[in-house]
């Protein structure tokens, strides 16, 4: 039995429609970014009271089943390099019960404050590795485009090359070939922040572009199919320790399940300097929202004599901003998807009516 007691909130109206709001943008982005949309999911469900490991259970415990879907239309469109999901997972196993096992420990010394301490850890995570990974994509996205380049840097996939750690497999699906080192390394970085913030895409996703070669698109759907057992494993293990709230798991799939086929389609259609753009800017502003919810948890803590009557305004900015990347960042991906869309439908028509003119005249 839990010491900490009841840890699950009470699920009013209002915060389910929201938690299923949050499950349709993460599924939209999951689908177009291949990062599971963890990073907007977790944040959101804290904003509403949730506390921090609940979240992240409860999302990595979701993750699995949308990953499914999302790594099965990737698949359909030739994105997944199921080998280099195995190779990873082999050391991703082992990150998700080190994060399991950190993140229990933390919660369990900070229960009395509300589980501000796992909540402040989490956000700090969240904010450290994300702003790395966002900054460097958008430094890279300004470079190739005064270079009049529109590919990822191939600078660390060069240099790596060039040590020749053996043993070097090769994935016929990426067309790369990658040092087994290399690899597992990435895979147990992927298990640990999936298992920590429910983010190990972020990791994963770069890791497969900016370290191993592989296309975005193709590093999109090899992370969801790598999701599907880190999700599973995650789950498992923090359904042990009593922090999965299946309330949440399913509102989260009633919005998902219909958002991530969009997102999956978009890949395909987009060029992909849209869609590492796109990336970067949403975890950018998702990352100034976990920034903003900081002070609240130090507050919570102690560790500053802020008056607790701004902890409500924090959470309310935090939110908003979140919401504001989120929604916007899904009508961007809308946006494009749908010209695209539309911009196909138009050479279709084109061609067919050259087609039948053509016909015409022939007769």
């Amino acid at each position: 039995m839990n010491p900490l007691g009841d840890l699950f909130i009470n699920i009013t109206l209002s915060s389910a429609l929201q938690i299923s709001i949050l499950g349709f943008i993460g599924g939209i982005l999951s689908g177009f970014i291949g990062s599971g949309g963890a990073f907007f999911m977790t944040p959101g469900m804290m904003n509403l009271g949730v506390m921090g490991p609940v979240a992240v259970a409860s999302n990595i415990t979701h993750k699995f089943g949308k990953a499914i879907v999302g790594s099965k239309k990737h698949g359909e469109l030739g994105n997944v390099d199921k080998r280099l999901s195995i190779f990873m997972l082999i050391t991703a196993a082992l990150g998700i019960k080190l994060a399991v096992w950190a993140m229990t420990f933390m919660f369990s010394k900070e229960g009395g404050a509300k589980g501000a301490g796992a909540n402040l850890y989490i956000s700090l995570v969240f904010v450290i590795v994300l702003s790395v990974v966002s900054l460097s994509m958008l430094r890279d996205i300004i470079k190739s485009r005064k270079l009049k380049e529109s590919g990822p840097s191939t600078k660390i996939v060069d240099f790596l090359s060039t040590l020749r750690l053996h043993p070097i497999i090769h994935f016929p699906v990426s067309d790369v070939k990658v040092s087994l080192w290399v690899v597992l390394i990435c895979g147990l970085a992927t298990g640990y922040l999936a298992g920590t913030i429910g983010v190990g895409g972020f990791i994963g996703v770069p890791a497969m572009i900016y370290v191993f070669g592989v296309p975005a698109a193709v590093a999109a759907g090899t992370e969801l199919y790598l999701a599907i057992f880190m999700g599973v494993f995650g789950a498992l293990n923090y359904a042990y320790e009593g922090l999965v709230d299946i309330r949440m798991v399913l509102l989260l799939y009633s919005g998902s399940l219909l958002g991530i086929h969009i997102g999956a389609l978009g890949t395909k259609i987009v060029k992909e300097v849209v869609i590492r753009l796109v990336t970067s800017l949403i975890i950018i502003m998702c990352v100034l929202s976990r920034l903003i919810a900081i002070p609240m948890y130090l507050q919570q803590l102690g560790m500053i004599g802020m008056d607790p009557v701004y902890n409500d305004y924090l959470n309310t900015a935090s939110k908003s901003l979140l919401y504001v990347s989120g929604i916007g960042g899904g009508l961007l991906i809308l946006y494009f998807v749908f010209k695209s869309v539309i911009q196909r439908r138009k050479i279709q028509k084109s061609l067919s009516i050259g087609i039948l003119n053509t016909a015409q005249r022939a007769a």
